[in-house]
């Protein structure tokens, strides 16, 4: 892993989504693992990058600003990154705001259909467990250990909260276009995230890039944990192809996943222009 892999993630989450740091917490392990340039991208929220941003003051990191926003095209549910945006940009706040509530709604609706199967009280608990955020599955997941309703998350997982499973709960998210939109008019920088990770064929995926790149989006995440190095080269010929700057991120959600861990990614393949090369970073 070169130098610069420690340098840079854009991608990572805290407990205001789905992750199991706080955003402080966060920026202290940034600190420790060398990373100086960050952005917490929570799941369709901005409410942790304050204190991201005071945590960082003191710690030597530049918190980047960030958001991973649920978006649908053609039927398909898509994360998009938006980074380096304004952070005082009402368009980017009351976004966030809406699909806030609509995680709220998820929750709730999840937690309904388990407690009419006799899983009493999860809602509450999965709130405690993402201090007041919109709960996500891993909560609830983490509640239903906690009320011995099963033995683990990853068995909450598998009997019940999994794909096809009673918790399996799809949100209608905005369209592609919508989400670009909102990052592109608060200055900031589109950015698909984790593109192999989608279940797309390339020609499926060109596809969505080309109207990525009509609405205005400018960037592909090229590098993120657990890819095969013929992804990598995948996506960078995809960059090149569609004149697409390139992003790195890590996607660290918690430290008890050791394989995925903050800052340890590659660097960008050097035909790639960094999704970062006008923002005047510190290197």
């Amino acid at each position: 892993m070169s130098h610069l892999a420690s340098l840079i993630d854009l991608h990572c989450h805290s407990t205001a989504s789905d992750g199991s740091l706080t955003p402080s917490e966060l920026i202290d392990l940034a600190h420790k693992k060398g990373v100086r340039h960050l952005a917490l991208t929570d799941h369709d929220t901005v409410s942790g990058l304050d204190e991201a941003v005071l945590c960082s003051q003191s710690k030597g990191v530049n918190v980047v600003s960030g958001v991973e926003f649920s978006a649908q095209w053609n039927n398909q549910g898509i994360h998009i990154l938006g980074l380096h945006f304004n952070r005082d940009s009402e368009v980017i706040k009351n976004a966030a705001s809406r699909q806030e509530q609509s995680r709220f709604m998820r929750a709730q609706t999840i937690s309904d259909r388990l407690a009419k199967k006799g899983f009493e009280g999860i809602y509450d608990l999965a709130l405690a467990y993402s201090g007041g955020q919109a709960p996500g599955r891993p909560h609830m997941a983490a509640a239903m250990v906690e009320k011995n309703y099963v033995s683990s998350v990853s068995s909450a997982f598998k009997k019940y909260l999994g794909a096809g499973k009673i918790g399996d709960v799809k949100s209608v998210w905005p369209e592609l276009e919508e989400v670009v939109k909102w990052i592109v008019d608060a200055d900031g920088v589109a950015v698909i995230a984790h593109p192999r990770k989608y279940n797309m064929t390339v020609t499926k995926l060109r596809s969505l890039i080309e109207d990525f790149k009509a609405y205005g989006g400018e960037g592909l995440e090229v590098i993120t944990s657990g890819q095969k190095q013929g992804e990598i080269g995948l996506l960078a010929d995809l960059c090149l192809r569609y004149d697409l700057k390139g992003s790195i991120g890590s996607d660290f959600h918690t430290p008890a996943q050791p394989w995925v861990q903050l800052g340890a990614i590659p660097s960008l393949p050097k035909s790639v222009i960094p999704v970062w090369s006008e923002w005047r970073l510190e290197l």
